[in-house]
């Protein structure tokens, strides 16, 4: 895959406007600010392919990301934002739940969460909703340069048993040393041979 053609293709809200090309698609999902657009950029080797930002909830749309027209990373709006106004909350959880439960393309769903911290009810109530749908998952354990390296297997451990998933689904990862990258494109690409 060459990783020097990539693009953002387009931001979606509703079914008409997602890409009709079939590829298989690599969903992030994850609460605001836990890291997503930085771990596209620190996957795709750019600084700022994916806009990150200080302030949460800034992604409001499912925007694509066209990786060598093979595959798309698709990064979900965030969750747990108590800025935005009850109706708009309502709006993007309408639309993430209507891709997760149609979309046949998706592959494999990346639930981010914060390794510094015990994943917060809506991550329980994510993780349990990406369980139902029956499609191939792993948890990504962000910012895993934040803690001691001799702390994040206990730490990866936690999350997994808070989450009640396999401890083999759990992955450390940090976009800022992009040390774990070798190992999360090897289960992507696992995935897209499966």
């Amino acid at each position: 895959m060459n990783l020097n053609n990539v693009n953002f293709e387009i931001s979606a809200m509703n079914k008409s406007q997602y890409p009709t090309n079939k590829r298989p698609e690599i969903v992030l999902a994850g609460k605001s600010n836990v890291g997503k657009s930085s771990f596209i950029n620190a996957m795709l080797n750019r600084k700022s392919l994916a806009r990150t930002s200080s302030a949460p909830g800034k992604t409001r749309q499912i925007n694509f990301y066209n990786i060598d027209d093979r595959i798309y990373f698709v990064d979900l709006p965030g969750y747990g934002y108590s800025e935005m106004s009850k109706k708009e909350q309502e709006k993007v959880a309408l639309a993430v739940n209507t891709y997760l439960k149609n979309r046949k393309s998706i592959n494999l769903i990346i639930l981010l969460v914060d390794i510094r911290h015990k994943p917060t009810q809506n991550d329980i109530q994510m993780i349990n909703y990406i369980k139902k749908t029956d499609k191939r998952y792993i948890v990504l354990a962000s910012k895993a340069d934040k803690i001691a390296k001799t702390k994040v297997e206990s730490y990866v451990k936690d999350i997994a048993i808070s989450l009640d998933v396999d401890n083999d689904l759990v992955f450390p990862f940090s976009a800022e040393t992009k040390e774990f990258t070798n190992c999360i494109w090897d289960v992507i690409n696992e995935s897209l041979c499966t």
